[in-house]
């Protein structure tokens, strides 16, 4: 069966199905190709929705336990509901999911089941689980597939008691001690998770230090805070071996430079140690697509591979795998298609850590200005000095904002804090417009919110803020 569309989109995750949207917006017409029984990929069905669900909840069940005292509550204790957690997350998972179906109808985008790969420049075929394939004739392919959890060599994941982020969000039961294998975003979200309903945990990293790339200051001072609630943290240290047995795990740890074996003893592992590009059976290599020395789809300037006509966006290639970097490729890609000027500014893209409290960070960061050799500024302001934020017994951490020495430009934000990632966007919409430090403190906030401190913070880059 053949159909000819303007554009055919592998993949419904963040960035397939936003692009799909925005181009039948544009007025192209648009089908996309998905394999699993859910729009959304990995992001909505077993990543940042579940898990953020899981998170909330936790946080809940955490200050039930240990805030509500202090603001005059008291109660006899909150008990563990796992399953009624789970099913909370089950529905916000399908309620986001059947969400995508319904935007898809409304913009009239043609849907195909199966298994997408590309028989040519203007060709994908569709290989359903049952029934036959089908070819679809299209002007123009965008791939984006998205990625799959990176692993260990010699580590077999089961899902059970090996687990990636996949199995983190499924566990029946709380674990006694679970051993986190990577301390970036996803292990430290997932960690906090399980932590905060009852579980030891300990990360291992092969680092010095956590949330490799965030700004040194914010991560220390961040992994401060965490372990005084309770993690603990085996840095510059490697997993060499996990052995399973029906009474648990022995985790093998040592030294990442050398050094004797060590074994930790847990029920689950969570290997958290990154993501890689998913472009399995696409059929790349039988069209001569090109992929650099990391997997990723090399594009040009306009997300266009080796190959005319065929497209990529996403986690398969190069940049921040992020969902809502995925979604303005997506958006972009739609509008060059469609004749318009699309763009992605790569330099204003936040990215959040969902714990708590959040960490955010907008920009550069303070090792990047310094490696770069920018002359710089840097203004901070501690939530303990925001009436808001002692009021709501979240005095936890700063807002820190980093401007060009001589024009006042800001070119990074940094927040550690309760609400961290919904504040980070009044510094990106300003940097959007390359406003400056003195452009932010001269905007008058609200009284009393969180949101003073960033704008303090903005003071400091001047004559200095005025609560401190």
């Amino acid at each position: 069966m053949t159909n000819q569309f303007d554009v055919t989109i592998i993949g419904t995750g963040p960035g397939g199905y936003v692009c799909a949207i925005r181009a039948a917006q544009l007025g192209l017409k648009v089908a996309v190709v998905e394999k699993w029984a859910t729009h959304g990929g990995t992001c909505l069905n077993i990543g940042c929705i579940p898990s953020k669900a899981l998170l909330h909840a936790s946080e809940t069940f955490a200050e039930a336990h240990h805030g509500f005292g202090a603001l005059g509550i008291d109660i006899d204790g909150p008990r563990l509901n796992l399953p009624q957690m789970m099913t909370h997350k089950d529905k916000v998972v399908d309620g986001n999911t059947t969400g995508i179906d319904y935007l898809f109808k409304k913009n009239k985008i043609t849907v195909y089941r199966g298994i997408g790969s590309i028989g040519s420049a203007n060709n994908v075929l569709v290989t359903p689980d049952k029934g036959e394939a089908r070819s679809i004739a299209t002007k123009s392919i965008i791939i984006a597939s998205g990625s799959v959890s990176a692993n260990l060599p010699g580590i077999e994941i089961d899902e059970k008691q090996v687990v990636t982020s996949t199995g983190a969000l499924t566990l029946s039961e709380v674990p006694k001690h679970m051993i986190v294998v990577g301390a970036g975003v996803i292990g430290l979200e997932l960690g906090s998770v399980w932590q905060r309903l009852g579980a030891k945990v300990t990360v291992v990293e092969f680092l010095d230090g956590i949330l490799p790339g965030m700004d040194t200051e914010v991560s220390k001072q961040f992994k401060r805070m965490l372990s005084k609630q309770g993690f603990d943290f085996k840095l510059g240290h490697k997993v060499t071996g996990i052995e399973k047995s029906d009474k648990g795990l022995k985790v093998s740890i040592e030294p990442s430079k050398g050094g004797d074996t060590n074994v930790l003893e847990a029920d689950i592992a969570l290997v958290a140690i990154g993501r890689v590009p998913f472009t399995s059976g696409l059929g790349l290599e039988l069209v001569g697509i090109e992929l650099d020395e990391r997997g990723r789809i090399k594009t040009d300037g306009h997300y266009q591979t080796n190959i005319k006509g065929i497209y990529a966006i996403g986690d398969v290639i190069e940049g921040p795998m992020l969902a809502h970097k995925a979604e303005d490729e997506g958006v972009a890609i739609a509008e060059i298609l469609a004749g318009q000027a699309g763009h992605v500014n790569y330099d204003v893209i936040p990215g959040v850590v969902y714990t708590s409290p959040e960490v955010a960070s907008v920009g550069k960061s303070e090792d990047e200005l310094k490696a770069e050799g920018v002359d710089y500024k840097v203004g901070k302001f501690p939530f303990s000095a925001n009436g808001r934020a002692k009021a709501m017994l979240a005095p936890q951490g700063f807002v820190k904002i980093l401007a060009d020495a001589k024009t006042d430009r800001v070119l990074g934000g940094h927040i550690l804090g309760k609400g961290a990632g919904e504040m980070i966007h009044e510094i990106a919409v300003l940097m959007e417009f390359s406003g400056s430090a003195e452009d932010l403190a001269r905007t008058c906030h609200a009284h009393p919110t969180m949101s003073e401190a960033v704008r303090e913070a903005a003071m400091a880059c001047g004559d200095g803020a005025i609560h401190m």
